[in-house]
């Protein structure tokens, strides 16, 4: 049997491996406390919040109605979009485009963020790629191709090194995004420690946000429920239950 093509220091573990994810816990718990104490009460706008719920609820019509009656349907539907009394049709919002050169607060919120999430990562990684340059620290249990050596060596140019061996540089981003466990168990779910939650949010948005316009918002989906027609997916259930053999 052949032996490891690499034997660490046992060192490294003490001196690299750990002072790496013990920094990078702290900074994460310091980023949470400081994102506290930096953020302000957001005002709630009460016609957005309920414009959202409008459109949440005419979703859920359109994806579940199927499992309510006919009639039931008709009548959230009829709610929805009649010609003259639905919802989406007399209903119109004023649009008021946010332009962040006139509104204060909103460059306060970017450079907030920019402080407590990009400029930690920007510096803390500097230094350890610094102090722990050109360290291996682990092996990842499953082998890979030559496509991750970019991803999990970085600092580290040997050709010859197997691409399942980690880098200290990359060890550390590996901890950035792989310890959302731990900060959930200690911060609880809502936290700021997280950086993946961070980003995502970012992206993608929250869930429950309103469309910059309503209005076309309101007309998407009233398209959308027009075209909906009721299938009753419950029609015959008694029937089809007793039919069968129910045997426990």
């Amino acid at each position: 049997m052949a032996g490891p093509e690499l034997l660490l220091d046992s060192s490294i573990r003490l001196w690299v491996v750990l002072p790496i994810v013990f920094i990078t816990f702290i900074v994460g718990v310091l980023r949470h406390y400081v994102t506290q104490l930096l953020q302000n009460d957001k005002k709630v706008d009460l016609e957005q919040v309920s414009d959202s719920q409008v459109l949440l609820r005419s979703r859920i019509l359109r994806e579940n109605g199927k499992y309510i009656p006919k009639q039931s349907f008709a009548m959230r539907k009829h709610y929805f979009n009649n010609a003259e009394t639905g919802f989406f049709k007399k209903v119109k919002r004023k649009v008021v485009p946010k332009n962040p050169m006139t509104d204060p607060s909103m460059l306060t919120d970017m450079m907030k963020g920019n402080l407590t999430n990009v400029l930690p990562m920007i510096l803390i990684g500097g230094w350890i790629n610094w102090a722990f340059s050109g360290f291996v620290t682990t092996k990842v249990p499953f082998p890979l191709t030559l496509r991750f050596k970019p991803m999990l060596q970085r600092g580290i140019e040997l050709l010859s090194l197997d691409a399942s061996w980690v880098s200290s540089a990359s060890w550390y981003f590996l901890n950035v995004f792989g310890l959302r466990s731990m900060y959930s168990l200690i911060l609880g779910q809502d936290n700021a420690a997280d950086q993946s939650r961070i980003m995502q949010d970012q992206m993608t948005g929250a869930a429950m946000a309103m469309p910059p316009d309503p209005n076309k918002a309101f007309k998407s989906e009233w398209e959308a429920l027009e075209i909906v027609e009721h299938k009753w997916a419950l029609e015959n259930v008694e029937e089809e239950l007793m039919s069968r053999d129910l045997n426990f």
